[in-house]
């Protein structure tokens, strides 16, 4: 029972961030992360608008895949958005309440990916 909220959040969780990364495309277009500096971040930010969309479909289908390609996108874009927010969170570290809602949601993935993917393994062995 405790597998379907915890999948339920994660859907939640990569549909935000689908609707927000491929908002940011329509709106800015391929330029929409154009204030990080690095160009790896920029590519990074912009390939989310398909990644996001991918993790809630495979979570949806209750995919082992889907669980663990969700750790990969959350540890990868933590990481990026602290990287690429250094600079300004050394000059307004107010901007720490900004990061705060991806930092929780990736945490919370990766503190669930091994007891949930139990949980599916499980799941699917147990069914015929």
């Amino acid at each position: 029972m405790w597998a379907r909220w915890v999948l339920a959040g994660y859907l939640i969780g990569f549909l935000e961030g689908s609707c927000v990364h491929i908002l940011d495309l329509a709106r800015d277009g391929i330029h929409a992360y154009a204030s990080f500096p690095q160009a790896s971040l920029q590519v990074f930010f912009v390939s989310l608008a398909m990644l996001d969309p991918l993790v809630a479909v495979l979570v949806g289908l209750v995919r082992r895949e889907g669980i663990w390609l969700a750790s990969a996108v959350m540890v990868t874009d933590v990481f990026a958005n602290w990287w690429g927010n250094r600079h300004w969170l050394q000059d307004d570290p107010a901007r720490l309440v900004w990061l705060s809602p991806i930092t929780l949601f990736g945490l919370f993935v990766v503190a669930f990916l091994l007891p949930l993917h139990r949980a599916v393994v499980r799941t699917r062995v147990a069914q015929p």
